[in-house]
C-alpha cells in the first residue's frame, strides 16, 4: 500500500486518495467528479507565472508562449510586464521536478515570487497503477510550498488520449476530471479544464486534429491553441473570444475563432460563471 504521509494531513485529499485507490484498475470508471471548489485565483491579472509539467507544455513553442501573447493581445498587460516561465521535463511526473528550486526568487531568472505556479501531471496519472494517489501527494506538497513562497496554485487538466493510441479509452478524460477535480478541490487550486475543451471540440468537430497524427497523445498546434485559450480564461476570467492573436498567422481565423469559443463555453459551464 502506498504511504502519502503530507496527503494524508489534508482530510479532503485523504479521501480523494482513497476514492482512487480502490477503482478497480482497467475497469469502468464513474462519471461522478465534484464541481471545482475554486473558481477563480486571487489574483485577478497575475503578471508572473510559472508552467510545470513535461512534453504535453513544451510541443508547439510552448504553451506558456501562446498565453503570454493572448494576455498581451488582449490588452490586459504588455509583453515587457508579462513574467512567464515554464519548467518542463521530457515524460516527466510532478515528482520529477525540483519545486523548491523554481520557486526560490531569481532562479528563474524573475526576481519577484511567482504569483501562480500551473502543475501539468503526466498523462497516465489518472489511470496508471498507483499514480493517482501519487499524483495527489505531490500536489499537497507542492501546494503547501507555493502557497508558503507567496503564490496560488493551478492545475493544468490534460487531454485524453484518442484513437488509434494503443491506450486509447473513451472513459479516460472521466477518470482525469475526477483525479484533477478532487485533488484541486482538496488543496484549494484552480483547476484549468483543459481536457474538457479538447472533449467539446471533438463533439462539435470530429475531424478536428488536436493531438499529433503519430501518436495520438501529444497535443497539435490546434490543440496548443485551444489549450492557451482554456488557460487564458480560466487564469484572468477574460474570454479569449475576438483575440487577436494567431500565432503569427499560423493558425487560420476560423479555426481560432471555433477553438475559443470552446474554450469560453467550457470554462463558463465548468465553474458555473
Amino acid at each position: 500500500m502506498l504511504s502519502c504521509p503530507r496527503a494524508l494531513r489534508f482530510p479532503l485529499l485523504a479521501a480523494a486518495v482513497l476514492t482512487f485507490a480502490l477503482t478497480p484498475l482497467g475497469g469502468p470508471v464513474r462519471a461522478d467528479a465534484p464541481p471545482p471548489a475554486v473558481k477563480a485565483l486571487k489574483a485577478a491579472k497575475p503578471e508572473r507565472v510559472l508552467f510545470v509539467g513535461n512534453s504535453y507544455l513544451y510541443y508547439n513553442d510552448s504553451l506558456h508562449n501562446h498565453v503570454r501573447r493572448m494576455v498581451a493581445a488582449s490588452g490586459l498587460s504588455d509583453m515587457k510586464t508579462l513574467k512567464y516561465k515554464s519548467a518542463t521535463i521530457s515524460g516527466a511526473m510532478l515528482f520529477d521536478h525540483n519545486i523548491d528550486g523554481y520557486l526560490e526568487p531569481g532562479k528563474l531568472r524573475v526576481k519577484d515570487p511567482f504569483q501562480v505556479v500551473v502543475l501539468q501531471g503526466f498523462s497516465a496519472a489518472a489511470t496508471k497503477k498507483d499514480h493517482p494517489p501519487k499524483f495527489a501527494a505531490t500536489v499537497a506538497d507542492f501546494a503547501k510550498k507555493i502557497q508558503a513562497a507567496g503564490g496560488e496554485t493551478a492545475l493544468y487538466m490534460t487531454h485524453a488520449y484518442v484513437k488509434p493510441h494503443k491506450k486509447y479509452d473513451p472513459d479516460m478524460i472521466r477518470a482525469i476530471e475526477k483525479l484533477y477535480v478532487e485533488t484541486g478541490n482538496a488543496v484549494g487550486a484552480l483547476v484549468i479544464p483543459v481536457g474538457l475543451a479538447f472533449e467539446e471540440a471533438y463533439k462539435r468537430r470530429p475531424d478536428m486534429k488536436l493531438h499529433q497524427s503519430y501518436d495520438s497523445s501529444h497535443p497539435s498546434l490546434d490543440g496548443t491553441y485551444l489549450a492557451a485559450c482554456v488557460v487564458f480564461a480560466s487564469v484572468y476570467g477574460q474570454s479569449p473570444v475576438g483575440n487577436g492573436y494567431d500565432y503569427f498567422g499560423k493558425v487560420d481565423k476560423d479555426t481560432a475563432a471555433f477553438l475559443q469559443q470552446v474554450a469560453q463555453d467550457t470554462v463558463k459551464r465548468f465553474y458555473g460563471r
